[in-house]
This record gives C-alpha cells, structure tokens and sequence, in this order.
C-alpha cells in the first residue's frame, strides 16, 4: 500500500481502533453506546418486575460489542440479571436496583463447585465488564436473614440452605466496580470469584449489624484485586480474602496480588484472610484502613481443614477505635487459642502455613483483647514482624507457636499481662 492512499489510511484507522480496544482496561474502558432499559419497556416504580427489560437491553449492547446500559433515577425491582462483556452498568443518582423479595425469583445454580442460588447480579467469563454510577443495589435480604438464623451452620457453603449472593464476578477479567453503594444481600456483597484485574474503589457498602454472613467484599481465589475508597458498615466481615472451601478436594488457585488503601469500616468483623483458604492467598497489603466499632481489626483465619500457604501480607497505617479484638492471627478458627494440651497432627493438604506476616505502624485504643497470635504444633507461625505497633486494651496479646519479631511494640492491658507467651511462641521484640 501506498501511504496516504485511502486503502493504507482505512488500514491505518483499523489499526489504532484495535490497538485501543486491547489495550482498554476497566478504568480506561470507552464505551459510546447507550442501551436503556426504558426503551424495552422498563417502569422503573419499584412495583412491576423490570426483569425483563433490563436484561433485554444488557444484550442488546453485548452484541454490538459493548456499551451502557443506564438506569435512570427510579426504582427497579428485579430477578436475577446477568451482565456481558464490554457492557457498562450505570446506575444514575436516584437509581436503585431492588432483589425481588420472592424467594423462587432466584433459580437454583451450580456456585463455586456448590448447590446455590443465582445472584441478583452476576457475569461468568465476561472480559470489560463494569458496574458505576452513584446509584444503589439493594438485595431485599431481610426475609433471608430471617430464613438463615433459625438454620444452623448457615454461614458455611453447601450446607442445604443457600442464600443468593448480590454481585458476583465469576471468572472474569478487566472488571470495575465504581461509585455505588451496595445493601442488604441475602449473604455475601460483592464476590470476585476466580477473576483477574478488578477494581473496587468509591463504594459503599450496608447491611445491619445483625445481618448474617453479609460480607462486604470477598475476593475469592481472584488476582489482581485493587480495592481503596471503601466504606463498610455490615453484619459480617468488611472484607474477606478467600480461596478454597472446607475440606476442598482441590486443586485451589490462591488469592493473589490484592491491595487495600484508604477505606473505613464500622461495625462487621474487620478486614479478613479467610477462614476458606484451601487455595492460600499470597501478596496482600492493605493500607491506611480506619477500623471503628468492628468486632475484630486485622484477622489471619484457618483450621486444619481449610488451609494452605498464607504468606507477604503487610499492613501498615492501621487505625482502630473500640475494635473488641485488635489482632487475631489464628489457625484454629472458628476458636482462637489452642486447647490446653495441644498435640501435633499430621500434616496434610489442607494444613495452613501462615508466615511472613508484617504490621507497621499500627494503633488500637478501647480494645477488650489486644489479640492472638496462635499457631498449630505442625504448623507454627513464622515470620510475624510487628513495627511501631501500639495497643491499648483490657486484656493483653497471646502468642502461641509462633515466631514473632520487632521493635516499638506497645501493649498497655487493663488487666493481666501485656504479653501472654503458650507453649511454642519464639518472642524477639526490641
């Protein structure tokens, strides 16, 4: 070809236009075409079932290759939808998202290798795929909380009673998530499962403090994960890293590559690694979090039949206001401590390996326990440094089978010890 000839520069526009769509990621992703559900016959008043029109439209704009699918100010009540590709949806100021109350809205759904039920919003092996605006998603959980706290083990995945979640990610790439505040999910919020390159940041998320089991965010097995600008306010965990479920046949992928910054919980069970981490997780850092009223701050969770290589976790600029339990690093969840006279066990696929484990400059006041730091015999925890870390609780720090080392550490307990050292804790702090 001839440059400048017609032929060389529709060749040339044919380039740019695919080196842009491959190099979009999902705070970079342009979309220009608008899908709205009020064209399919959305109403909109919170009254008629908007199902229909809603996902209409979202499959309108996956084929012609991506765009927007906008809901204006009003109220949207619906059954599950599922997301797709290149496809942007855009809750306007004003806009909610209702979850059918209607418990047989939810169809019955094969999630995360377990009988469940489809969530009010989901994508599976969708590429470019976003949720904005400053609108709502509320899951209409109340009749489910209701359900679940009469069942026991209601918490636990697969165990006959399933919840539907209220956003999950399964299997995807390049996803965002932007500016809306999420609520009242029958059980977990919002769920990377099994994805890579997402992106969390300007939410909200709510659920009463009694509400069970409505974790906030919960990465599962995902990679790539940023998530900053975060305000929490649940029943259950602000965020929980995951990989694998209990007594997990395998093979698991671990969570990886996960960062958190600037994000304020109050009330919830604080900022979690597990406790359902067959896969492991590997390079965590959370930073400048605001802990305040929450049940637990910063917490390493496993158990024998749940665990694997939990390691490079580091947090730094950690606040925490009348957190009930400051620092729990444990691997005998749902319990903290080792039971008195402890033996060792054989070591297996699911034992967990927690070490290299970092805190720096971290604060706690109005504590009731500075927290624990427990080991299983087979498996000790090693490498838990703690630098410029200053506790202020009732009850002081317990450490058992575990190495831990650094400098400026400061436990002020009310009552008993500052530090308490079981049977197999290697303490070094300067």
């Amino acid at each position: 070809m001839i440059p400048g000839s017609l032929s060389f520069r529709h060749t040339l526009v044919k380039l740019v236009l695919t080196a842009a769509y491959v190099g979009a990621s999902t705070s970079s992703l342009r979309v220009s075409s608008s899908c709205d559900p009020r064209a399919y016959g959305a109403k909109g008043d919170g009254v008629a079932k908007d199902t229909t029109a809603i996902q209409t439209a979202i499959d309108a704009c996956a084929r012609q290759g991506g765009g927007t699918v906008p809901l204006a100010a009003g109220t949207y009540l619906s059954s599950p939808i599922i997301l797709k590709s290149n496809v942007t949806l855009h809750l306007d100021k004003g806009a909610t998202l209702l979850g059918s109350s209607n418990h047989e809205d939810y169809p019955p759904k094969t999630e995360f290798h377990l009988p469940d039920l489809q969530p009010l919003v989901s994508a599976t092996g969708a590429v470019n795929v976003a949720i904005t605006g400053d609108g709502v998603i509320d899951g209409a959980g109340e009749s489910w909380w209701l359900e679940a706290r009469s069942i026991k083990d209601h918490g636990i995945l697969g165990n006959g009673h399933p919840r539907p979640k209220l956003i999950v990610f399964d299997h995807c790439r390049h996803v965002l998530v932007e500016g809306i505040t999420v609520r009242n999910s029958p059980m977990w919020q919002v769920v990377p499962y099994y994805s890579d390159d997402v992106t969390i940041r300007n939410i909200r998320v709510l659920a009463p403090a009694n509400s069970p089991n409505t974790d906030a965010i919960d990465p599962f097995s995902s990679s790539n994960v940023r998530i900053d600008h975060v305000f929490a306010d649940v029943g259950d965990d602000d965020i929980a890293i995951k990989s694998g479920p209990i007594d997990s046949p395998g093979p698991d992928d671990p969570s990886r590559d996960i960062s958190i910054a600037d994000c304020t919980f109050v009330h919830g069970h604080g900022l979690s690694i597990g406790s359902e981490i067959a896969g492991g997780a590997r390079n965590i850092r959370a930073e400048r979090i605001h802990f305040e009223g929450t049940d637990n701050g910063i917490r390493i969770k496993a158990n024998r039949d749940r665990g694997s290589d939990v390691s490079e976790l580091f947090f730094r600029d950690i606040e925490m206001k009348g957190v009930k339990s400051a620092l729990v690093i444990s691997e005998y969840y749902p319990k903290v401590l080792p039971p008195e006279g402890e033996a060792a066990e054989p070591v297996t696929r699911l034992t967990p390996h927690f070490h290299n484990i970092t805190l720096e400059n971290v604060t706690a006041t109005g504590s009731d326990s500075a927290g624990v730091i427990a080991g299983l015999p087979e498996a000790p925890i090693s490498g838990v440094t703690l630098h410029n870390v200053k506790i202020s609780a009732r009850k002081g720090l317990t450490i058992g089978y575990a190495d831990v080392s650094g400098e400026s550490l400061v436990v002020h307990a009310e009552e008993g010890q500052e530090i308490t050292k079981l049977a197999g804790a290697k303490v070094s702090i300067r």
